[in-house]
């Protein structure tokens, strides 16, 4: 019955970090306008999948250091208890910032998790020094970095763009108007309405309007190929989180000995993509609209720089966060082109700040009922 529970509270986890997590990668297409609401969602179910099956092949390291390995001792790992904990700690958190719309990361509520049940567990035996390196430093890094390449790239863009003589078009709007104009009738307690027709030309909005690029390169519409370039770029960023994700909670399960791995990391993923699918919208329009608005070449940038980070990161064992790495990305161009709101920056860093405490409280909370109710 433990393990039973234990697979349950995982799954939770999955789903909960699904609903925070999955739309990240695809924010900037509909942030930009590129495409609407449901095809980003699909595109990242998708491409998330995807990742978290590459995951079985590509991310052993990061499913060894999630399972608490070098934190406490191996005993202890061995305990379904501990492992529950971690779990449910970290899914309570992850879900109650879902619910309020705040991009939270799963990676940061885990290591909260850990440290909570880790320390209730052994005390001072909890190996502090470890968890500072392999995991505190590349989730304090990891944004300020995005933050600063994904300024530097979109400068290096766009004056890429300036030579290769792609420029942006005036957003104006273009047609006729229809306006009912009031008559008076035969008779004089009546009114009639009769349309008139004009011709218009408007200025749209600033937050309306959607910039697009004019101009070819190597023969091919500079719009078209910057929008497929947006969407892979999307893809990749999503592939990352998957391949980043997946293995942090499958780790947990690495004491139910008679589970294989695979199919840990499969039903993982198939509860990420339930997630997203039904809990993504809140935190998706935090992500697309409110942190800065966008074009497509400035969404394209900030995906590029995020996918190279997370999948570099996973691939040599660095549990950084998709949701750092992607808020500093949007940051970035925020900062270069002087539109982000520095209000809601504010807010999302101190829900960063409160996510570890909060998943340590809940997570030691959790142990300690679970050692002495059972």
């Amino acid at each position: 019955m433990i393990l039973i529970i234990l697979f349950l509270a995982a799954c939770f986890l999955a789903y909960s970090n699904g609903a925070n997590d999955n739309f990240k990668g695809v924010a900037t297409l509909f942030g930009s306008s590129t495409t609407n609401y449901k095809k980003a969602i699909a595109w990242a179910t998708i491409t998330t999948f995807a990742g978290s099956i590459a995951a079985i092949f590509l991310a052993s390291t990061l499913v060894k250091n999630f399972s608490g390995k070098g934190l406490v001792p191996d005993t202890l790992i061995q305990s379904p208890e501990f492992a529950i904990s971690i779990a449910l700690g970290a899914a309570i958190t992850v879900f109650m910032a879902t619910k309020i719309g705040m991009p939270i990361s799963t990676t940061h509520s885990l290591v909260g998790a850990l440290f909570g049940s880790g320390v209730v567990a052994v005390g001072t035996a909890f190996n502090f020094a470890k968890l500072g390196n392999t995991f505190l430093m590349p989730l304090i890094v990891s944004p300020l970095m995005a933050a600063v390449i994904s300024l530097l790239a979109y400068l290096l863009f766009k004056k890429l763009r300036s030579l290769l003589g792609v420029a942006k078009e005036t957003c104006i709007c273009v047609g006729q108007e229809k306006k009912a104009i009031l008559k008076a009738g035969n008779h004089k307690e009546f009114l009639t309405a009769e349309m008139e027709s004009s011709q218009t030309l408007n200025l749209m909005k600033q937050e309306e309007c959607i910039e697009k690029y004019e101009g070819n390169f190597i023969g091919i519409n500079a719009q078209k190929m910057l929008d497929f370039a947006h969407y892979i770029s999307a893809g990749i960023v999503s592939f990352a989180r998957g391949l980043n994700d997946t293995p942090k909670i499958v780790g947990l399960l690495i004491v139910i000995n008679t589970l294989d791995i695979k199919w840990g990391m499969i039903a993982v993923a198939l509860a990420m993509a339930i997630g997203g699918l039904l809990n993504a919208k809140k935190v998706g329009e935090m992500m697309s609209k409110k942190i800065t608005p966008m074009n497509s070449g400035q969404g394209f940038t900030a995906n590029l720089v995020t996918g190279l980070l997370v999948t570099t990161a996973s691939v040599h064992g660095l549990p950084v966060s998709t949701t750092h790495v992607s808020v500093g990305s949007i940051f970035g161009i925020g900062t270069v082109t002087k539109k982000a709101d520095l209000k809601v920056i504010r807010n999302i860093l101190l829900s960063w700040l409160l996510t570890l405490p909060i998943a340590a409280i809940c997570s030691a909370t959790i142990y300690w009922l679970l050692l002495h109710f059972k």
